[in-house]
């Protein structure tokens, strides 16, 4: 064998030692991500975290890990890591630029599950949108709405715009007003609203149902009627106070509200 050939040899061999080398240790590196991944898992599992949570975090951590396996591969073979990982933050930045709003909606999903302003099960208004949270993915939170509507709305606008959670309160309170005819007075119709109140099912006797003069309007004053309720009974005392007020006021004898208008002639 010539000294060409046996350099041939030798680079191959060499070549082969290196590949042999760069498998075992990517081997080893995965053997320790997924290692490193389930201890983490498990942690956070203890912690009784949001699994949702849980796989965010472990899906980050994988990708950054995975990343940093193959950069030191690549020094390993001698490759310049330097200028590769300048190329890779500059096609970070790149990407990030081109979807700021898909990891702006990323940033928000991880704060809601983190800050839980609500859960799943939940009634809330959210973006401008009503109703019971279905899921809290990581960029999107899918509502369904008391028209059996399913809306999904960005988590960036979830948790850039204000949050009401009616839910989270053992009870709430049903806003209705009634307008009075200038007839009628507003004592004696508060009276007999107060005393159908008590006949409304499911209505909190504490705290107590305020029932108020709200306002004056040219039909004549207005009351405000408010009954506090537990969440799950909100529609139905909503829907019989109203059918109340209309069967008292009818019983009463009260007419109903016009507008008035006085006229005056110039001499």
């Amino acid at each position: 064998m010539d000294l060409s050939t046996q350099a041939v040899v030798t680079m191959i061999t060499a070549a082969g030692l290196k590949i042999l080398e760069a498998i075992v240790l990517w081997i080893i590196g995965r053997w320790l991500i997924r290692f490193a991944l389930n201890m983490l898992g498990r942690g956070m599992n203890r912690q009784e975290l949001d699994q949702t949570l849980v796989q965010y975090v472990q899906s980050a951590l994988s990708i950054l890990l995975n990343v940093v396996l193959v950069v030191a591969l690549l020094g390993f073979f001698g490759v310049q890591t330097a200028s590769f990982a300048a190329l890779l933050a500059g096609v970070g930045i790149a990407i990030g630029m081109a979807w700021s709003g898909l990891l702006a909606n990323f940033a928000a999903g991880f704060f809601l599950l983190v800050l839980r302003p609500f859960k799943v099960g939940d009634y809330v208004e959210v973006g401008g949108v009503t109703g019971t949270v279905e899921a809290i993915g990581l960029f999107t939170t899918t509502l369904n709405t008391p028209a059996n509507v399913t809306a999904i709305v960005g988590n960036g606008k979830v948790f850039g715009d204000t949050i009401q959670n009616y839910t989270r309160n053992d009870y709430r309170r049903v806003d209705l007003t009634v307008c009075l005819a200038h007839d009628v007075d507003p004592g004696k119709a508060i009276a007999v609203l107060k005393e159908g109140i008590q006949r409304v099912s499911n209505v909190l006797a504490t705290p107590v149902p305020v029932i108020e003069v709200f306002e004056f309007t040219l039909a004549g004053p207005v009351l405000v009627v408010r009954p506090f309720c537990a969440n799950e009974h909100y529609w139905q005392v909503y829907f019989d106070t109203n059918r109340m007020i209309r069967e008292s006021f009818s019983k009463a004898g009260f007419p109903a509200p016009e507008q008035h208008y006085m006229v005056h002639r110039a001499a």
